[in-house]
């Protein structure tokens, strides 16, 4: 059996990062020198084959930079012998030795570079991948506080993976990480009642973002954020994050659905901040844009939105601005149209139309949705929605001695629910 010939050091770093051609390497490392402000450096898949020669030239320092920068190694780990002879010490190699002593001496950790790490294969991208996008179906149909602790650990896994990954692979991991961050956030934040949480979780998951370059999942991050202030009354905040959410957006090429989704957010913070009228006009523009649609495609995990979501965002903010038929009828279309995946999503539009009956004055309707919505909860537990329920139950204090409401006080302050949400 033949032995490989070359420089197999650089060709495993290459394809460890995701390049599985000299020609992609080649194309990458042109791209990057632009992002590192080297101007006019232009590699091509000649020069790459050099390299990858039993005897490969030592590179130009330009090279150099962006070489080590997308591969995440020096040039000796690459497999290339400097010019100067073997027995005189590098500059670079002299000034780690001398960081690396200097750090011992105080007593400092030294943090772990990615040269001194084990460099992962590409594979290892579309492994952990795959798992993100498992935990992102099972949203839909596991306990969030049962899906919590495994997200959270894929993320913690993922921190792990970064620093020895290198290239378009870290940007992969990266990009998976930061899908991960987000639905831990989303946990934290509209399932368990943890914004504080919530809050760092986002951070990370905007880092992670960044780490990927991915506007689109930065800007869906930062539109999470804005949930955060908007929930609380600080509208100035939530507009704030809104506006670079947005910006991070048109840098994405959004789709027409995650545009809306953006109006809807902002329309949600609008209206806890006593904006009614600003979040309609917000939501009708999200209408207007999803009817004009995009040939720009939704990001694959983009799942939480559509047409149907908007409607339900509508329905609420009519029943917030007293339009109670307008709102009663929004947001009975958007029942018919909830798949049975929708389960967390029926809770709270249940307790809505809770809310419009009881607003229009007929507390027997209002208990039997609410029963509706318990009924769910009993199934999916979700915060948003018993949050609404108990919305509905102060509201129907003016009756809390008629027997529909009694029947409903037994289903809120069963033991079973009782407990539920005092667990959480």
């Amino acid at each position: 059996m033949s032995r490989p010939t070359g420089n197999i050091r650089l060709k495993s770093a290459r394809v460890a990062a995701g390049y599985n051609s000299q020609q992609a390497l080649a194309d990458a490392l042109t791209e990057a020198a632009k992002g590192l402000g080297i101007r006019g450096l232009a590699i091509g898949v000649r020069q790459v084959r050099r390299w990858e020669s039993a005897n490969p030239p030592w590179p130009q320092p330009d090279c150099q930079r962006v070489l080590t920068h997308m591969l995440g190694q020096d040039m000796e780990s690459l497999g290339f012998t400097p010019p100067w002879e073997a027995t005189t010490e590098s500059p670079d190699r002299v000034r780690r030795n001398l960081i690396t002593t200097t750090v011992a001496a105080v007593g400092l950790a030294a943090v772990p570079t990615q040269t001194a790490l084990a460099v992962q294969p590409a594979s290892v991208a579309a492994d952990f991948t795959a798992v993100t996008r498992s935990h992102r179906r099972l949203y839909w149909s596991v306990a969030p506080a049962t899906l919590y602790p495994s997200a959270a650990a894929h993320a913690s896994l993922g921190c792990a993976l970064l620093p020895e990954t290198a290239g378009q692979t870290r940007k992969l991991i990266a990009a998976a990480l930061s899908e991960t961050w987000l639905l831990v956030g989303r946990i934290e934040f509209f399932d368990l009642r943890e914004p504080d949480r919530a809050s760092d979780t986002l951070l990370r998951a905007l880092q992670a973002a960044g780490e990927a370059d991915d506007p689109l999942l930065g800007a869906a991050v930062l539109a999470h954020t804005a949930f955060i202030p908007g929930w609380e009354g600080r509208r100035d905040d939530a507009l704030e994050r809104m506006v670079a959410a947005r910006t991070y957006a048109r840098r994405g090429q959004a789709s027409a659905e995650f545009e809306a989704w953006l109006d809807a957010v902002e329309a949600e913070c609008e209206t806890r901040c006593g904006n009614s009228r600003t979040a309609l006009n917000l939501i009708r523009h999200g209408e207007d844009t999803i009817a004009a649609g995009s040939h720009h495609p939704n990001p694959e995990w983009m799942d939480w939105f559509g047409p149907a979501r908007l409607a339900a965002f509508k329905g609420n903010t009519q029943l917030k601005a007293g339009h109670v038929p307008q709102a009663r009828a929004t947001l009975l279309a958007v029942l018919d149209e909830l798949s049975p995946g929708d389960a967390e999503q029926a809770t709270v539009v249940l307790g809505d139309l809770a809310a419009a009956e009881a607003a229009a004055g007929n507390p027997g309707e209002s208990c039997q949705y609410a029963i509706r919505a318990l009924d769910q909860l009993a199934m999916t537990w979700y915060a948003t929605g018993m949050d609404r329920v108990r919305e509905v139950r102060k509201a129907l204090a003016p009756w809390q001695h008629e027997p529909c409401v009694r029947e409903l006080d037994d289903r809120l302050y069963s033991w079973s629910t009782t407990v539920s949400a005092l667990a959480r």
